[in-house]
C-alpha cells in the first residue's frame, strides 16, 4: 500500500459505487452483468449442486433472482448464505426465498444456525462481493485477488474449504472500474485468488 491506507481506500471505494449506481446507464451496466451471470451458469452450472450466494449490501450487484432461477431449474440444487462466526470463519446455510434471516454484529442478513430446516452446505461455488480488485502474472499465469471489507472472514474460510474441497470454484463479483494498480493496493501473503473474476465486461479467469 502506497500513501493511501486500506480504510481510506475502502472508504472512498465504497462511496465511488453509491454514486456509480445512482447514473443513469446502471440499469444497461446490470442487464449485461446479468447476461454474463447466465452464461456462466449455463457453461459450469450444470456442474455444480449447490452454490453460495451474499446478501447484497452498500450497493453490492444483486444476484438472487437469478439464482433463484438457476436453483429452480432442475433437482437437487440448493442455494446458500454464509454466517459468520465469532472466531471470523465462515459457514454456509441452506437458503431458500422467504427464509427469515436474523442481521449479524455487521448488519448483514444471515440464517441462523443449528435450524433443522436449513442445514450446513458444502458449496461447489461461492460468489464473493469485491470492495476492490487486482491481478497479477505469476510464472505467466494471470491471477485475480479481491479487496474486500477487511474483517478476513473470506480468506480464513476459503483456505480451510479449499482443503477439503480443491475443487471449489470462487468467483469474485465486481465492476470493472474497481480495479486497482499497485500504488493504490496489492494482495498480501494471507489473501487468497479468486478462480474468476465476473464484471459487466465478462468473465475473467
Amino acid at each position: 500500500m502506497h500513501g493511501t491506507s486500506p480504510k481510506t481506500l475502502r472508504q472512498n471505494l465504497l462511496k465511488q459505487r453509491t454514486t456509480f449506481v445512482a447514473e443513469e446507464n446502471y440499469a444497461q451496466i446490470q442487464a449485461c452483468f446479468m447476461d454474463h451471470v447466465n452464461q456462466l451458469l449455463t457453461e459450469e452450472g450444470k456442474s455444480w449442486q449447490s452454490i453460495a450466494l451474499y446478501w447484497p449490501i452498500q450497493d453490492e450487484i444483486d444476484l438472487r433472482s437469478t439464482l433463484l432461477t438457476w436453483a429452480q431449474n432442475a433437482p437437487n440444487r440448493n442455494l446458500a448464505l454464509p454466517f459468520a462466526r465469532e472466531d471470523k470463519h465462515l459457514d454456509f446455510y441452506l437458503w431458500r426465498q422467504g427464509n427469515q434471516l436474523h442481521p449479524s454484529k455487521h448488519g448483514v442478513p444471515e440464517p441462523v444456525p443449528n435450524d433443522p430446516k436449513r442445514p450446513p452446505v458444502n458449496p461447489d461455488c461461492i460468489l464473493i462481493p469485491c470492495v476492490g480488485w487486482t491481478s497479477s502474472t505469476s510464472d505467466g499465469n494471470r491471477q485475480y485477488w479481491r479487496l474486500g471489507y477487511g474483517g478476513g472472514y473470506f480468506d480464513r474460510t476459503l483456505a480451510q474449504l479449499r482443503k477439503q474441497n480443491p475443487k471449489l470454484v470462487c468467483i469474485g463479483i465486481g465492476f470493472d472500474w474497481q480495479q486497482l494498480d499497485d500504488s493504490q493496493w496489492s494482495a498480501q501473503t494471507h489473501d487468497e485468488p479468486l478462480d474468476i473474476l465476473l464484471t459487466e465486461s465478462g468473465l475473467k479467469r
